[in-house]
């Protein structure tokens, strides 16, 4: 495909399995800023990120929050999204801002050429990750960790066909 962001969108995949190599600095912050620049109903922005090296003691906190615990123990950065409650617009529209939030980080991180799997499952165990990172909960809302690293493996996805998810032909 000749366009880069349709390339992208379609190449991504989730990776679960990273080497160990350090995720630098300018990574990170490029990874954040695409997250920064997600669309927002009236541009509010309510996400807000907590970045986690494989150093940070938290990390075994966080992996003791979900099934996929291999995968923490594994990632050498995890980049988590919250809301900040007392920025919030529109309850479904924050969290559709959040998703897209996500989105352009896993998007940012493919172009750096780094894997990356959302952790949904982590939200059974909100609170759990609230109180590992010592967030109120009062004020912030748990969305997600993006686990992020060097791919140690490959991808591999399929999708139906378009026609199978129409609701209707156009």
């Amino acid at each position: 495909m000749s366009n880069p962001v349709l390339a992208a969108l379609q190449e991504r995949r989730s990776i679960r399995k990273f080497t160990d190599r350090t995720i630098t600095r300018d990574e990170i912050t490029a990874m954040l800023e695409a997250g920064r620049w997600a669309p927002s109903g009236k541009n509010n922005q309510p996400f807000r990120f907590i970045v986690i090296n494989t150093d940070d003691p938290r990390m075994a906190g966080l992996a003791d929050c979900t099934i996929y615990s291999h995968i923490v123990n594994n990632a050498p950065l995890m980049i988590g999204v919250f809301l900040d409650k007392n920025s919030l617009y529109h309850e479904l529209k924050d969290h559709q801002s959040a998703g897209a939030c996500i989105q352009n980080i896993m998007l940012a991180a493919h172009a750096l050429g780094l894997g990356s799997v959302w952790l949904g499952q982590m939200m059974n165990n909100a609170e759990q990750v609230l109180d590992v990172l010592s967030l109120d909960a009062a004020n912030y809302e748990f969305i997600t960790f993006i686990a992020i690293g060097e791919p140690a493996q490959e991808g591999s996805s399929s999708r139906k066909p378009l026609a199978d998810i129409m609701l209707e032909p156009f």
